[in-house]
Protein backbone atom coordinates (compact mmCIF):
# COMPACT_ATOMS: atom_id res chain seq x y z
CA UNK A 1 0.00 0.00 0.00
CA UNK A 2 2.73 2.27 1.14
CA UNK A 3 4.40 1.76 -2.47
CA UNK A 4 0.93 2.20 -4.07
CA UNK A 5 0.38 5.47 -2.68
CA UNK A 6 3.98 6.31 -3.64
CA UNK A 7 3.34 6.00 -7.14
CA UNK A 8 -0.17 7.38 -6.85
CA UNK A 9 1.41 10.47 -5.72
CA UNK A 10 3.74 10.72 -8.65
CA UNK A 11 0.89 10.55 -11.37
CA UNK A 12 -1.45 12.84 -9.29
CA UNK A 13 1.48 15.77 -9.40
CA UNK A 14 1.93 14.85 -13.14
CA UNK A 15 -1.20 14.98 -13.91
CA UNK A 16 -1.88 18.72 -12.28
CA UNK A 17 1.44 19.56 -14.65
CA UNK A 18 -0.45 18.52 -17.42
CA UNK A 19 -4.03 20.45 -16.43
CA UNK A 20 -1.73 23.65 -16.74
CA UNK A 21 -0.09 22.96 -19.71
CA UNK A 22 -3.55 22.54 -21.19
CA UNK A 23 -5.32 25.36 -19.33
CA UNK A 24 -2.19 27.90 -21.23
CA UNK A 25 -3.39 26.19 -24.60
CA UNK A 26 -6.78 27.38 -23.70
CA UNK A 27 -5.26 30.68 -23.24
CA UNK A 28 -3.58 30.81 -25.80
CA UNK A 29 -6.46 30.22 -28.03
CA UNK A 30 -8.74 32.75 -26.63
CA UNK A 31 -5.20 34.93 -26.98
CA UNK A 32 -5.42 34.24 -30.76
CA UNK A 33 -8.97 35.29 -30.84
CA UNK A 34 -8.19 39.00 -29.09
CA UNK A 35 -8.80 38.35 -25.87
CA UNK A 36 -6.63 40.21 -23.41
CA UNK A 37 -5.56 36.97 -21.30
CA UNK A 38 -1.79 37.50 -21.35
CA UNK A 39 -1.49 37.92 -17.40
CA UNK A 40 -3.55 34.78 -17.04
CA UNK A 41 -1.00 33.66 -19.63
CA UNK A 42 2.25 33.99 -17.74
CA UNK A 43 0.76 33.15 -14.68
CA UNK A 44 -0.03 29.61 -15.29
CA UNK A 45 3.60 29.45 -17.24
CA UNK A 46 5.06 30.52 -14.24
CA UNK A 47 3.11 27.83 -12.18
CA UNK A 48 4.34 25.19 -14.70
CA UNK A 49 7.92 25.87 -14.81
CA UNK A 50 7.96 25.56 -10.94
CA UNK A 51 5.80 22.89 -11.11
CA UNK A 52 8.06 20.95 -13.71
CA UNK A 53 11.70 21.94 -11.14
CA UNK A 54 9.71 20.83 -8.27
CA UNK A 55 8.98 17.64 -9.73
CA UNK A 56 12.21 17.10 -11.31
CA UNK A 57 14.45 17.46 -8.57
CA UNK A 58 12.07 15.54 -6.33
CA UNK A 59 12.98 12.48 -9.47
CA UNK A 60 16.86 13.11 -8.41
CA UNK A 61 15.90 11.05 -5.65
CA UNK A 62 15.88 7.55 -7.18
CA UNK A 63 18.51 5.47 -4.30
CA UNK A 64 16.16 3.09 -2.17
CA UNK A 65 17.33 4.60 1.25
CA UNK A 66 15.87 8.15 0.08
CA UNK A 67 12.65 7.78 0.73
CA UNK A 68 13.09 6.44 4.39
CA UNK A 69 13.08 9.07 7.46
CA UNK A 70 16.47 10.59 8.76
CA UNK A 71 18.73 10.92 11.59
CA UNK A 72 20.66 13.62 11.64
CA UNK A 73 23.98 13.44 14.73
CA UNK A 74 25.58 16.93 15.88
CA UNK A 75 29.14 16.71 17.03
CA UNK A 76 31.21 19.58 17.49
CA UNK A 77 35.29 19.25 16.82
CA UNK A 78 38.34 20.25 18.88
CA UNK A 79 37.91 23.46 20.42
CA UNK A 80 35.96 23.27 23.06
CA UNK A 81 32.97 26.15 24.18
CA UNK A 82 33.20 27.56 20.68
CA UNK A 83 32.73 24.19 18.80
CA UNK A 84 29.62 23.13 20.72
CA UNK A 85 28.04 26.65 20.86
CA UNK A 86 28.74 25.99 16.95
CA UNK A 87 26.98 22.43 17.25
CA UNK A 88 24.00 24.16 19.20
CA UNK A 89 23.66 26.65 16.39
CA UNK A 90 23.78 24.21 13.30
CA UNK A 91 20.83 22.01 15.75
CA UNK A 92 18.77 25.10 15.74
CA UNK A 93 19.39 25.68 11.89
CA UNK A 94 18.16 22.23 11.07
CA UNK A 95 15.83 22.03 13.29
CA UNK A 96 13.91 25.12 11.51
CA UNK A 97 14.66 23.96 8.04
CA UNK A 98 12.77 20.27 8.78
CA UNK A 99 9.86 21.96 10.56
CA UNK A 100 9.57 24.45 7.55
CA UNK A 101 9.87 21.86 5.38
CA UNK A 102 7.03 19.90 6.91
CA UNK A 103 8.65 16.98 8.59
CA UNK A 104 8.16 15.80 11.75
CA UNK A 105 10.71 16.52 14.20
CA UNK A 106 11.73 15.00 17.40
CA UNK A 107 15.03 15.25 19.80
CA UNK A 108 16.54 11.52 20.39
CA UNK A 109 19.24 12.63 22.53
CA UNK A 110 20.66 16.13 23.47
CA UNK A 111 23.69 16.62 25.66
CA UNK A 112 24.74 20.07 26.86
CA UNK A 113 28.04 21.43 26.83
CA UNK A 114 29.95 22.35 30.10
CA UNK A 115 29.60 26.41 29.59
CA UNK A 116 27.37 26.98 26.36
CA UNK A 117 26.32 24.84 23.31
CA UNK A 118 26.02 21.07 23.40
CA UNK A 119 28.40 18.17 23.63
CA UNK A 120 26.41 15.94 21.18
CA UNK A 121 22.66 16.00 19.58
CA UNK A 122 20.94 13.85 17.27
CA UNK A 123 17.67 14.33 15.59
CA UNK A 124 15.04 12.65 13.77
CA UNK A 125 13.19 13.85 11.05
CA UNK A 126 10.24 11.48 9.72
CA UNK A 127 8.46 11.84 6.12
CA UNK A 128 8.49 11.47 2.65
CA UNK A 129 12.12 12.03 1.31
CA UNK A 130 13.42 13.06 4.63
CA UNK A 131 17.10 11.13 4.60
CA UNK A 132 16.79 11.64 0.43
CA UNK A 133 17.43 15.94 0.75
CA UNK A 134 19.21 15.59 4.27
CA UNK A 135 21.87 13.24 2.47
CA UNK A 136 23.32 16.84 1.35
CA UNK A 137 24.51 17.75 5.21
CA UNK A 138 26.08 15.05 5.24
CA UNK A 139 30.12 16.23 6.55
CA UNK A 140 32.20 18.71 8.05
CA UNK A 141 30.98 22.49 8.53
CA UNK A 142 33.07 25.27 9.17
CA UNK A 143 32.33 28.35 10.96
CA UNK A 144 34.84 31.65 10.80
CA UNK A 145 33.25 34.64 13.12
CA UNK A 146 34.36 36.95 15.90
CA UNK A 147 33.89 34.44 19.20
CA UNK A 148 31.16 35.54 21.58
CA UNK A 149 33.33 33.81 24.36
CA UNK A 150 36.76 35.83 23.38
CA UNK A 151 37.30 38.99 25.72
CA UNK A 152 39.76 40.00 23.07
CA UNK A 153 37.29 39.51 20.23
CA UNK A 154 38.90 37.41 18.00
CA UNK A 155 38.27 35.23 14.98
CA UNK A 156 37.83 31.98 15.70
CA UNK A 157 37.32 29.12 13.22
CA UNK A 158 35.45 25.76 14.28
CA UNK A 159 34.22 22.79 13.33
CA UNK A 160 31.33 20.46 13.46
CA UNK A 161 30.76 17.01 12.22
CA UNK A 162 27.27 16.25 10.93
CA UNK A 163 26.45 12.57 9.72
CA UNK A 164 23.18 11.49 8.00
CA UNK A 165 21.69 8.37 8.43
CA UNK A 166 18.44 6.29 6.95
CA UNK A 167 16.49 5.05 9.50
CA UNK A 168 15.43 1.34 8.77
CA UNK A 169 11.95 -0.09 9.34
CA UNK A 170 10.73 -3.64 9.07
CA UNK A 171 11.50 -4.71 5.65
CA UNK A 172 15.62 -4.38 6.33
CA UNK A 173 16.82 -6.64 7.99
CA UNK A 174 20.13 -6.24 10.13
CA UNK A 175 21.13 -9.41 12.55
CA UNK A 176 23.13 -8.41 15.34
CA UNK A 177 24.30 -11.19 18.20
CA UNK A 178 23.09 -9.49 21.31
CA UNK A 179 26.66 -10.73 22.74
CA UNK A 180 27.90 -8.23 21.05
CA UNK A 181 25.82 -5.51 22.35
CA UNK A 182 26.69 -3.55 25.72
CA UNK A 183 23.99 -1.87 27.54
CA UNK A 184 24.30 1.76 29.53
CA UNK A 185 21.59 3.59 31.41
CA UNK A 186 22.00 6.77 32.72
CA UNK A 187 20.17 9.89 33.58
CA UNK A 188 18.51 11.70 31.02
CA UNK A 189 18.61 15.69 30.56
CA UNK A 190 16.76 18.00 29.83
CA UNK A 191 13.23 18.50 30.42
CA UNK A 192 10.82 15.92 30.96
CA UNK A 193 8.21 14.03 32.83
CA UNK A 194 8.65 14.02 36.63
CA UNK A 195 11.03 10.36 36.51
CA UNK A 196 13.25 11.63 33.62
CA UNK A 197 15.65 13.13 35.75
CA UNK A 198 14.88 11.18 38.72
CA UNK A 199 15.53 7.26 36.98
CA UNK A 200 17.77 6.13 34.46
CA UNK A 201 15.87 6.09 32.21
CA UNK A 202 18.34 7.16 29.05
CA UNK A 203 19.50 4.41 27.22
CA UNK A 204 22.84 3.69 25.01
CA UNK A 205 23.88 0.77 23.02
CA UNK A 206 27.49 0.05 22.08
CA UNK A 207 28.31 -2.66 19.57
CA UNK A 208 31.06 -4.05 18.54
CA UNK A 209 31.37 -6.56 15.78
CA UNK A 210 32.53 -6.89 12.29
CA UNK A 211 31.39 -5.55 9.47
CA UNK A 212 31.05 -7.67 5.95
CA UNK A 213 34.32 -6.16 4.77
CA UNK A 214 36.16 -8.07 8.08
CA UNK A 215 36.78 -4.70 9.38
CA UNK A 216 36.13 -4.57 13.10
CA UNK A 217 34.02 -1.42 14.49
CA UNK A 218 32.41 0.09 17.15
CA UNK A 219 29.18 1.84 16.77
CA UNK A 220 27.09 3.60 19.54
CA UNK A 221 23.08 4.53 19.86
CA UNK A 222 21.58 6.58 22.64
CA UNK A 223 18.28 7.48 23.21
CA UNK A 224 16.59 9.67 26.12
CA UNK A 225 13.43 10.51 24.18
CA UNK A 226 10.85 8.69 25.81
CA UNK A 227 9.65 8.36 29.51
CA UNK A 228 10.39 4.48 30.00
CA UNK A 229 13.74 2.95 29.86
CA UNK A 230 12.07 0.32 27.69
CA UNK A 231 10.77 2.42 24.70
CA UNK A 232 14.30 3.88 24.93
CA UNK A 233 15.97 0.85 24.74
CA UNK A 234 13.73 -0.51 21.92
CA UNK A 235 14.53 3.13 20.28
CA UNK A 236 17.83 2.82 20.61
CA UNK A 237 18.21 -0.50 18.67
CA UNK A 238 16.35 0.99 16.07
CA UNK A 239 19.22 3.59 15.61
CA UNK A 240 21.77 1.12 16.14
CA UNK A 241 21.05 -0.78 13.29
CA UNK A 242 20.23 2.21 11.44
CA UNK A 243 23.82 3.19 11.68
CA UNK A 244 25.12 -0.36 11.09
CA UNK A 245 22.96 -0.66 7.71
CA UNK A 246 25.18 2.75 6.63
CA UNK A 247 28.48 1.20 7.74
CA UNK A 248 27.42 -1.57 5.12
CA UNK A 249 26.02 0.69 2.93
CA UNK A 250 28.69 3.04 2.09
CA UNK A 251 30.58 -0.19 2.00
CA UNK A 252 29.12 -1.23 -0.73
CA UNK A 253 29.37 2.37 -2.41
CA UNK A 254 33.04 1.66 -1.98
CA UNK A 255 32.81 -1.27 -3.90
CA UNK A 256 31.03 0.18 -6.53
CA UNK A 257 33.20 2.75 -6.97
CA UNK A 258 36.24 0.77 -7.42
CA UNK A 259 34.80 -1.52 -9.57
CA UNK A 260 34.09 1.94 -11.76
CA UNK A 261 37.71 2.98 -11.47
CA UNK A 262 36.03 6.25 -9.93
CA UNK A 263 36.71 6.59 -6.49
CA UNK A 264 34.44 8.84 -4.68
CA UNK A 265 35.81 11.42 -2.02
CA UNK A 266 35.42 10.14 1.26
CA UNK A 267 32.68 13.25 2.20
CA UNK A 268 32.37 11.76 6.04
CA UNK A 269 36.09 13.29 6.90
CA UNK A 270 35.93 16.31 4.29
CA UNK A 271 34.79 20.16 5.08
CA UNK A 272 32.12 20.75 2.70
CA UNK A 273 30.65 23.91 3.35
CA UNK A 274 32.05 27.12 5.29
CA UNK A 275 29.80 29.81 7.30
CA UNK A 276 31.73 33.14 7.23
CA UNK A 277 30.44 35.76 9.70
CA UNK A 278 33.95 38.08 9.55
CA UNK A 279 35.55 40.17 7.74
CA UNK A 280 32.16 39.48 5.42
CA UNK A 281 29.07 37.42 5.18
CA UNK A 282 28.99 34.14 3.18
CA UNK A 283 27.94 30.83 3.26
CA UNK A 284 29.77 28.85 0.83
CA UNK A 285 29.30 24.98 -0.58
CA UNK A 286 32.62 23.79 -1.67
CA UNK A 287 30.83 20.37 -3.17
CA UNK A 288 29.32 22.59 -5.42
CA UNK A 289 30.01 26.22 -5.08
CA UNK A 290 26.91 27.35 -4.77
CA UNK A 291 27.43 30.29 -2.15
CA UNK A 292 24.81 33.26 -0.88
CA UNK A 293 25.63 36.23 1.46
CA UNK A 294 22.28 35.95 3.28
CA UNK A 295 24.03 34.25 6.44
CA UNK A 296 21.24 35.08 8.93
CA UNK A 297 18.71 33.31 6.47
CA UNK A 298 20.73 30.10 6.14
CA UNK A 299 20.94 29.58 10.05
CA UNK A 300 17.38 29.90 10.68
CA UNK A 301 17.15 27.02 8.21
CA UNK A 302 16.80 28.03 4.47
CA UNK A 303 18.78 25.18 2.58
CA UNK A 304 16.42 24.73 -0.38
CA UNK A 305 18.78 26.19 -2.29
CA UNK A 306 22.52 24.41 -0.87
CA UNK A 307 20.62 20.80 -1.08
CA UNK A 308 18.81 21.52 -4.15
CA UNK A 309 22.31 22.07 -5.99
CA UNK A 310 24.10 19.46 -4.46
CA UNK A 311 21.34 16.54 -5.68
CA UNK A 312 21.21 18.23 -9.31
CA UNK A 313 25.16 17.48 -8.92
CA UNK A 314 25.08 14.49 -7.52
CA UNK A 315 22.76 13.04 -10.34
Amino acid sequence: MKELNFEKDWLKQWDELDEMRQNIDVYREMFKEGEDVSGEINEEVTRLEAGIDALEFKNMLRHEDDRRDALITINPGAGGTESQDWAQMLYRMYTRWAENAGFNVSTVEFQYGDVAGIKSASIEVKGEFAFGYLKAENGVHRLVRISPFDSNARRHTSFCSVFIYPIIDDEIEIEINPADVELQRFHSSGAGGQNVNKVETGVRLIWTGTLSDGRKERVVAECQQERSQLQNREKAMVLLKSRIYKLEQEIKEAAKSALEGTKKANEWGSQIRSYVMHPYNMVKDHRTNYETSNVDAVMDGDLEEFIKAYLMSDA
